[in-house]
C-alpha cells in the first residue's frame, strides 16, 4: 500500500473536512468559472463546493478510496459530480475539456521527469484560454515534515510554453495538524 492509499484509511493531515479558504476566496471572487476539474480531488471536498456553487464538476484522484468517500459524501449532501479514479498523468483520456482545473496539493508530489507530461495533459483537458488554479507547497516553508517545496522558478519553468502565468502569490495550506498552516504558493495560470 502506498504512502497516499494508507493515508486515507484515516484522515490525511490535508482533508479538513473543507475546502481550503484559498478556494473559497477565487470563488468568492468570481475567478472559478465554467466547467471544473478538480485534479486530485481526494474526498472531494473542493469539487463538492464547487458543485454547491453551481459549476458541472469532474473531479479525479489516483486512490480509490478516497474518490470512495467522495463519491458517499456527494450523495449524502445530494450533489452531483463526477468522480473519477485515475492518474493525473492521463487527463488527455478523459475525452472533454474544461473551463477550469484546479489542483489542491497534487504538483508538488510530481517528480521531476512527471511534471512535463502533467503539464502536457493538462492542456488536453483545458480549453483554450482555460485556467489552471494551484496551491502547492511553497519552499519558504522551513524543511522538514510534508511534501516537497516548490520554488516559483519551478513553477515558471513548468508553465513557459504555450501558458502565461497570471499571478504566483503567498498562500496557506489549512491543516487539521497545525494552527499555522504550511506556507505556500497559490497559481493562475492560462493555456495559450
Amino acid at each position: 500500500m502506498d504512502f497516499f492509499e494508507s493515508a486515507y484509511t484515516g484522515t490525511p493531515p490535508w482533508d479538513i473536512g473543507r475546502p481550503q479558504k484559498e478556494f473559497v476566496e477565487l470563488v468568492r471572487a468570481g475567478e472559478i468559472t465554467g466547467s471544473v476539474l478538480d485534479i486530485g480531488c481526494g474526498t472531494g471536498e473542493h469539487a463538492l463546493f464547487f458543485a454547491e456553487e453551481g459549476h458541472d464538476v469532474w473531479g479525479i484522484d489516483s486512490v480509490p478510496l478516497a474518490i470512495q468517500k467522495a463519491q458517499e459524501k456527494a450523495a449524502a449532501r445530494g450533489l452531483h459530480v463526477n468522480f473519477l479514479v485515475m492518474n493525473a498523468l492521463a487527463l488527455n483520456t478523459l475525452n472533454r475539456t474544461f473551463d477550469t482545473a484546479t489542483d489542491s496539493g497534487l504538483f508538488h508530489t510530481l517528480s521531476d521527469e512527471d511534471r512535463p507530461v502533467f503539464v502536457n495533459t493538462l492542456a488536453a483537458a483545458l480549453v483554450p484560454g482555460g485556467k489552471y488554479f494551484m496551491l502547492c507547497f511553497s519552499d519558504l516553508e522551513p524543511a522538514g515534515y510534508g511534501p516537497r517545496r516548490i520554488t516559483t522558478r519551478e513553477i515558471q519553468d513548468s508553465f513557459r510554453d504555450g501558458w502565461s502565468i497570471n499571478y504566483i502569490r503567498p498562500a496557506t495550506f489549512e491543516s487539521h495538524t497545525r494552527v499555522e498552516g504550511p506556507r505556500a504558493w497559490l497559481s493562475s495560470i492560462t493555456k495559450g
